[in-house]
């Protein structure tokens, strides 16, 4: 019997956050994207990711993208996705492309934190030291937007 599904139901009910390190620890996302299958990633290292690319030509209504990290007074650290020619479109997720819409992935060292349809994301429970957190642009059908050959990402390094 597979004792994932069940830890999974134990730390939700349990203990809201910890449902999400018991998923993460054996190898369950929320977002349907399964970190153990080695078919998603490049061996082991989840900083090299195999997703499908969409190249877009580069002219002006090509999508731009920018990300912003600042320390949130209280805890953590607020992450700030700006995008122009860009619209989050969460209520066309896994439908077919339109133009300009999508959703961002957040990347925190390499390893994918989730799928998100808006232009904040509160960060916390980063690991000390300095910490990687990567931005990409997708489209509603989840391929990853790119302007000729050049993926529309965003990378900064924060200290922890």
């Amino acid at each position: 019997m597979n004792t994932s599904l069940p830890m999974l139901a134990i730390g939700l009910i349990f203990g809201g956050g910890l449902g999400f390190t018991i998923a993460a620890a054996n190898g369950i996302t929320l977002d349907g994207h399964d970190h153990s299958d080695p078919t998603h990633h490049g061996g082991t290292d989840h900083s090299v990711m195999h997703e499908e690319v969409l190249s877009l030509p580069e002219d002006a209504d090509a999508p731009t993208l920018a990300i912003t990290v600042v320390e949130d007074p209280m805890a953590g650290w607020n992450l700030h996705i700006i995008t122009e020619n860009f619209t989050f479109s969460p209520e066309n997720a896994s439908l077919d492309h339109i133009p300009g819409e999508g959703h961002a992935h957040v990347y925190i060292d390499g390893v994918k934190l989730g799928r998100f349809y808006g232009s904040w994301v509160h960060l916390d429970g980063l690991p000390d030291g300095e910490v990687e957190i990567r931005v990409g642009l997708f489209a509603n059908d989840h391929r990853q937007l790119a302007v000729g050959d050049t993926p529309v990402s965003q990378t900064l390094t924060i200290q922890n």
